[in-house]
């Protein structure tokens, strides 16, 4: 046991501290999955919503602290308790999430390893396996320093934790694990390889039959009672077919596609606020300035959003932009970039720099 205890205090301990770690790297990224969480179709929480980003700061620096303490055996009784109200939590969402199908990825890794709902509640099981396992053997977790040592480093951990969420928050990620990072080129992103296997659905039809609704398969249709009336179609998912890195990029405006022509210019300027009514005033004064050098060295400039014509023309007046938006799906632009509003220098389709808008001194024009 004292083995099976030791095994067990250095795989949940690293494990907490590197899933921790990779979601502090962007805790932008994960507030934007616990939104998905508190939403009205899953744990239907919207009053959470609008504190998504202090819960997610708060969660992953508690996970690289819990991990670091438990591998320092500093205040075991604190410690356990914390892991295991913290697993059993999340085992009980990870579940909720793939046995009704809610939220396709969990976010434990961040976008650094994306895991099915299935695979993220597996894993865990298997921690709280473990963790159990500490749980009831908390006589056997010895300090490996004292506690004056055990604190101090604690509170070191803490600090830079806070520090790391600090600056991604008002710059950018350290690492970039996203399907858009700089040096990708977005038309090749949007490929699919000849012979990749399709998505495969099954086709359902429902029909009114003697005033209750029935299902029919494709099959069936042939067969219809008589008087049956149409309601709808659901399709099933039976499997997933290849789905490119970059599926749910475009760039619209007034009902016209624009995409090709954008991607296509040598040198393209886009400035990225998923929601314009979340936007920095401040950051939207910058990049206004911006605009006109970089429009004045040559560069096509525009704007990107999801919001609708309302708000940006909201936006535009508000803040006297001069430059056009163009309209993308939110999660695209999510994705993308974290900050509201952000920057993002294309040539050719290719991602050569990415900025908060913080940095927009830092942005480099040829």
């Amino acid at each position: 046991m004292k083995y099976l205890v030791s095994f067990s205090r250095l795989f949940v301990g690293i494990l907490f501290i590197i899933s921790g770690l990779i979601k502090l790297n962007d805790p932008m990224g994960f507030s934007f999955k616990l939104e998905e969480y508190f939403a009205e179709n899953v744990l239907n929480m919207p009053f959470l919503i609008p504190y998504a980003l202090i819960i997610a700061v708060f969660v992953v620096v508690f996970e690289v602290v819990l991990g670091v303490a438990l591998l320092l055996g500093f205040k075991p009784k604190f410690t356990m308790w914390s892991l295991l109200l913290m697993i059993v939590f999340f085992t009980f969402l990870t579940f909720y999430s793939a046995y009704f199908n809610k939220v396709t990825d969990c976010g434990c890794f961040g976008d650094a390893l994306k895991l099915t709902p299935w695979e993220s509640f597996t894993k865990d099981i298997v921690l709280l396996v473990f963790i159990l396992i500490l749980f009831f053997n908390q006589k056997l977790i010895k300090p490996l320093f004292s506690s004056t040592v055990g604190a101090l480093t604690v509170f070191v951990s803490y600090s830079l934790c806070l520090f790391m969420g600090y600056y991604v928050l008002n710059h950018l990620p350290l690492k970039d694990f996203r399907a858009y990072k700089v040096g990708t080129n977005i038309q090749k992103g949007m490929e699919i390889p000849e012979g990749a296997p399709q998505s495969v659905y099954e086709m359902n039809f429902v029909y009114k039959v003697n005033g209750a609704e029935q299902t029919f398969t494709d099959k069936q249709l042939m067969n219809l009672p008589a008087g049956a009336e149409f309601v709808r179609r659901d399709d099933k998912l039976i499997s997933k077919g290849y789905e490119p890195p970059i599926h749910d990029f475009s760039i619209e405006k007034d009902g016209e596609n624009f995409t090709e022509a954008m991607l296509n210019e040598p040198k393209l300027i886009m400035f990225i606020s998923y929601d314009l009514t979340k936007a920095n005033a401040e950051g939207l004064k910058r990049v206004e300035a911006f605009s006109k050098e970089a429009a004045a060295k040559g560069y096509k400039v525009i704007g990107m959003t999801a919001s609708n014509d309302e708000t940006i023309q909201k936006a535009k007046a508000d803040n006297k932009l001069t430059f056009d938006y163009y309209f993308c799906d939110g999660t695209a632009l999510k994705t993308i970039e974290r900050a509201n509003p952000s920057i993002v220098v294309l040539e050719k389709g290719t991602i050569v720099q990415k900025l908060h808008w913080n940095d927009i001194a830092d942005v480099v024009l040829k």
